[in-house]
């Protein structure tokens, strides 16, 4: 399966939209523009998940890695989980502990 990534602002915060799945194949595409937001300043941030039905753990560490800029510059990432299969793996690691996870992107970004 190939990963889509897309970028839009909205409600005054960048979202970033992934298609597909964040595997060690593809989870440098989602890197790269994560890296490439925080580099331009980009802090307030929801990644939608929304329609990935699988993460391993390469995806997980490519949202640890934007995690830690984020906080470094005091921003602030949420992601939008809607797949069990996703969502246990955030539970599994204790991520769901560090990074909000919300239902919808309405819900991300009240």
């Amino acid at each position: 399966m190939d990963l889509d990534v897309s970028t839009r602002e909205e409600a005054g915060r960048v979202v970033v939209v992934a298609i597909g799945e964040v595997d060690v194949y593809t989870a440098p595409r989602l890197d790269a523009e994560l890296s490439r937001l925080t580099a331009d300043g980009r802090t307030d941030l929801v990644v939608d998940l929304a329609r990935v039905d699988f993460l391993d753990s390469t995806g997980l560490s490519v949202l640890v890695k934007a995690l830690k800029r984020v906080r470094e510059a005091d921003g602030r990432l949420d992601l939008v989980v809607t797949s069990d299969r996703v969502a246990k793996v955030f539970r599994i690691t204790g991520l769901d502990q560090l990074i909000p996870l919300h239902p919808t992107l309405a819900d991300a970004l009240a």
